[in-house]
Parts: C-alpha cells; structure tokens; sequence
C-alpha cells in the first residue's frame, strides 16, 4: 500500500513555533474561539456581571449599563471588588449575579463540580454562566507551576459536568476546532496565519475548545 509523502515543513520539530499559544505571533486560536462564542451570547452579559481575573470581557461584549465585579482569590488583588475561592465557596455571594464569565478557568480548578456549585448559587435566577474549557491544548505552564492546570474536556463531558448544577434543557453546548485548528494551536500558531474558513469549520471529531451557555 503506497502512502502520500507529507511534508511536515516547519512542524517537523520537537519544539513548538509558540510555546505560549501563540499570543507572541498575534491572537491565540483558543481566543479567537471564546470571543466568537461570547460575542454570540452577548444578549446574556447584562444586569450584574462577575468575571474572573479581569474585566477584560465583561467590557468587550457587556450590554449597555452593565455593573461588572472582578473575582480573586488573592486580597492583594487590585482589580478584585470579590475576594472569594470557587472550589471552597469561601467569600462567594450567593443570588447576586445576573451573569458569570468563567473563561479557562475550571480546567485550571482541583474540584471542577464544586466550583460549578458556587457559581450556580452566586447567580439569580434566569442567570447564566458562560464559560469555556479546552479539549485539545497544551498544558499551561503558567497556571501548572502556580495553582493547577487539571483537566481537559469534551462536549459530552461539559454537559455531563453542567448537569450536576443546571438543568439539562437550560445547557447548550458548542464545540469549535477543526484537525486543523487543533494541530495549528498545539503547535503555537497565531488565528491569523489560517484564514476564516479553516478556523470557522466545525468538526466533533477534532475539539479545541467547548463553550457552555447555563441558566439559572
């Protein structure tokens, strides 16, 4: 059986082009993702707003009059207006949030059911969560020397994990990447060096990144 010759060109290395996602070539693919499904869910980013670390979305895609929280564990934080830990619940407020932005961050939680739990009760109700986990991605080094880098997810797995805390019907779940996408983002290129149909084409077979809509 003959096979065709593939020339891996620059891939053929051991090393990546990026090791850092590719943030050093222009925007991450895995952040040309979360911001297609945050801009597609944007009616949902209103009223009260929490986000994680900053406040960098809740600015970008928040409907007009949004109030936005910041939450960090660390009181030394000085973007944070909630010092609470999501595993623990410890500082969490409960019923005061009409929408909670929980980008990359439950992969990077020891207890990701636990911390799915404070967030669900720190929304009112017909408040949403949305967040997004990586299913094909390298390991952040950063988070992994500091607090964690655990877990990789699919489509079925996040709504098997978002069902513990919602409602089946009040969860959908989309999945983005392509073969394509996933070898251009392990390998640390840029969503710039493909054009918008090679990232834009859905394949469930090749998950880089799952995003998750909840309601309350």
């Amino acid at each position: 059986m003959s096979r065709r010759k593939i020339d891996l060109g620059d891939l053929r290395s051991l090393r990546p082009v990026s090791t850092v996602f590719g943030q050093d070539r222009g925007t991450t693919i895995r952040r040309y993702y979360i911001e297609r499904f945050l801009s597609r869910e944007r009616a949902a980013i209103r009223g009260r707003v929490l986000e994680i670390g900053d406040d960098r979305y809740a600015r970008s895609y928040g409907q007009p009059g949004t109030a936005i929280d910041v939450l960090d564990p660390d009181p030394r934080s000085t973007k944070a207006t909630v010092i609470a830990d999501l595993v623990t619940g410890q500082g969490m407020p409960s019923d005061r949030f009409d929408a909670v932005i929980l980008t990359q961050v439950l992969h990077v939680l020891s207890d990701m059911e636990a911390g799915l739990r404070t967030v669900a009760r720190s929304l009112r109700p017909g408040g949403s969560v949305l967040a997004t986990l990586p299913c094909v991605s390298q390991v952040s080094r950063y988070d992994m020397e500091r607090w964690g880098d655990f877990w990789r997810v699919t489509d079925r797995g996040a709504r098997t994990l978002f069902e513990k805390s919602f409602a089946a019907d009040r969860i959908a779940v989309t999945a983005y990447g392509n073969v394509l996408t996933a070898i251009a983002s392990l390998a640390g290129l840029a969503a710039e060096e493909l054009e918008s149909e090679e990232l834009d084409t859905a394949d469930p077979d090749y998950q880089v990144l799952i995003g998750i809509h909840a309601r309350k």
